[in-house]
């Protein structure tokens, strides 16, 4: 599965990306440079980030889900049971 942005966010992060190599790498790259290296990032780095952050989210919920039994319990029949 490919990890798309839609254009106004694209639009959004060149900037940021130009900003970014102008701070920390005295560089300047025009829009087009920018664009490439968001791609690249999109296609090449952004998957394993993505596919680590749904297996981080699976181990929660499955840890709560394991954990219904102790959070989610209501004692039964207990209206005429004595304190």
């Amino acid at each position: 599965m490919a990890i798309e942005l839609p254009r106004e966010v694209k639009k959004e992060l060149i900037p940021s990306i130009q900003k970014y190599f102008r701070e920390h790498l005295d560089d300047d790259i025009g829009d087009l440079k920018a664009e490439l290296l968001l791609d690249f990032c999109l296609r090449e780095i952004c998957p394993t980030v993505y596919n680590r952050a749904i297996r981080d989210a699976q181990a929660v919920f499955q840890e709560r889900v394991a954990d219904l039994d102790g959070t989610c319990y209501e004692p039964e029949m207990t209206y005429w049971k004595k304190t």
